[in-house]
């Protein structure tokens, strides 16, 4: 018997269909993922299983939850089973937290709210919850020694953070667990890490789990069935196993094929110097724990060296708080650096304790979040022209006009995108206009970072095309930081790795993927996940 059944479910908002007859089912014990693009509709059934639809929604069919109509329930039926029968995990943890409450008050709160408001049930009192909160934070390995209740939720990284929202979501011990792209922020080893929770706690607990991603790489090795979707449709859908090596229709194809896409990057020109980087160390203050107590710091960039030569494509992984934001701000010349010294074509990032404007000017970057880079109330003909301010004699009237249309060109986007705003635009396209902001004053120099950690798989891929043909043209030369160690294996030449601050391991990017030395290289690589061979699958179906 299923635990959740959803039949022939449909709807519109503003009469505008977003569902058309979606079906699907999750057993106990059952990890079902339902992949898709954005905008494909996995989200959305989602939210109307947990009956959290935007006002003027209107949905049809039926969702049965132990043979229990969702739809027909009200709002204070709902209210009832959320939380207590099912449990959701969003995709920002810091966003679904109350920064200004402490960890263990959030996860008692679920409890009390609901053990409380059941009727029939024992009343549940504040240090009862308390307890049970520690003994499931405990539980999704968040232990009380490290991580006591007077937390908050700044105080933890973003694999913590997901972990709490992970425990207040099984707190009552739900039946149902839906997680909306749970992993997408976070790096290779937490996502592992996350996964690897979410399937012993099905396991344990003997709940099914709903599991929403775009990315078919994620769910391959954990899930028991996949449903594919497309505009608000699934089309296909099956065993793991049995999906994967026998895909019929051409969209699960395409997603498959984006999943595995590798880019095709031009040599690198004859070695010539361009960005030098010597001993770099950056120090961060501490709170003094008492009045008079002495200083402490943290080194969050310790000794750095490497060089970046014109023409190159250099990677950057690790896991989060490794140090990579903190010394891609010091490259820019945002972070003043301690000790050591960066150049670029032999001129020096900072001159004595502030950056030099003249090289700050060689160098661009591109941001994760394309969206939140923007200024959402101007066009983008404006949004592209921003790091005109840091030429001395910025082109105006028609050169101006002309630089707009030839860096929209060189991304692949029309002249005529300059005067629209960028809400008009989807999250690729928009990644297309963060770069050309990156290109129009002719860097030497732009910095990728996280840049298509967001984007759908089929997204990243041309995006990624789109790198290795601005690399045809423009001799294009970036330092890449990502996670994603299969997108950096791709677009780059050479890789460097870090760990607490230091490049534990550097050579060209496929010698250290195929035989890393350092063993946190080889741990980084093996948890990060990938596609299995479809002949493989073949071959040993049982294993799948």
């Amino acid at each position: 018997m299923s635990l959740l059944e959803i039949e022939n479910l449909s709807l519109n908002i503003h009469k505008t269909p977003i569902l058309k007859g979606v079906s699907l089912g999750v057993a106990p014990g059952e990890i079902v993922a339902v992949t898709g693009e954005s905008g494909s509709g996995k989200s959305m059934t989602a939210l109307a299983v947990m009956g959290l639809l935007p006002e003027r929604a209107t949905a049809t069919g039926r969702i049965l939850l132990e043979g229990t109509d969702l739809l027909s329930l009200s709002e204070a039926g709902m209210c009832g089973i959320r939380g207590r029968q099912i449990g959701m995990v969003f995709q920002e943890p810091m966003t679904a937290l109350n920064p200004v409450r402490t960890i263990g008050d959030q996860v008692a709160e679920t409890i009390l709210v609901h053990r409380n408001a059941s009727s029939g049930a024992e009343a549940v009192t504040p240090a009862s919850a308390r307890a049970r909160a520690r003994e499931v934070l405990d539980r999704v390995g968040l232990p009380a020694d490290r991580f006591p209740l007077g937390r908050y939720p700044h105080e933890l990284s973003g694999g913590q953070r997901q972990r709490v929202v992970i425990a207040m979501a099984i707190a009552l011990r739900p039946k149902l667990l839906i997680a909306d792209e749970p992993t997408t922020a976070l790096d290779v080893t937490t996502q592992a890490q996350i996964l690897e929770l979410l399937k012993d706690l099905v396991a344990d607990f003997g709940m099914g789990l709903l599991m929403i991603t775009h990315d078919l790489a994620v769910v391959a090795g954990m899930a028991d069935r996949i449903a594919v979707m497309r505009a608000g449709e699934v089309v296909e859908t099956g065993a793991t196993a049995a999906l994967l090596t026998g895909m019929k229709h051409p969209y699960t194809k395409a997603l498959f094929e984006a999943s595995r896409h590798r880019v095709a990057l031009p040599p690198p020109p004859p070695p010539q110097p361009l960005l030098e980087v010597r001993g770099v160390i950056r120090d961060y203050k501490l709170p003094r724990r008492r009045l008079f107590a002495p200083a402490q710091h943290f080194r969050a960039v310790n000794e750095v060296s490497f060089s970046l030569r014109r023409g190159e494509r250099l990677g950057l992984v690790g896991e989060s708080g490794c140090g990579k934001s903190t010394l891609t701000r010091a490259l820019l010349g945002l972070d003043r650096i301690q000790g050591g010294e960066i150049r670029l074509d032999g001129a020096p990032v900072f001159s004595g304790r502030r950056a030099n404007a003249e090289v700050r000017r060689k160098m661009q970057v591109v941001f994760q979040d394309p969206f939140g880079s923007f200024n959402p109330r101007h066009r983008v003909a404006k949004l592209i022209t921003e790091p005109f301010h840091l030429l001395p004699d910025p082109p105006t009237g028609a050169a101006r006009a002309a630089a707009i249309a030839e860096a929209l060109t060189a991304v692949g986007l029309a002249p005529e995108d300059a005067g629209k705003y960028i809400h008009e635009f989807s999250g690729g396209q928009r990644q297309r206009i963060a770069i050309a902001r990156a290109l129009i004053i002719r860097p030497r120099l732009i910095l990728f970072d996280e840049a298509v950690s967001a984007l759908d798989v089929s997204v990243r891929a041309r995006i990624l095309d789109l790198l290795a043909d601005l690399c045809r043209a423009h001799d294009l030369t970036y330092l890449f930081i990502s996670h994603d160690l299969g997108v950096v294996r791709t677009v780059t030449d050479r890789v460097l790795v870090m760990k607490s601050g230091e490049i534990i391991e550097a050579g060209e990017t496929e010698a250290v993927f195929s035989d890393p030395q350092h063993p946190y290289t080889r741990a980084l690589i093996a948890a990060a996940p990938r596609l299995p061979d479809p002949e493989t699958l073949r071959r040993s179906p049982a294993d799948a």
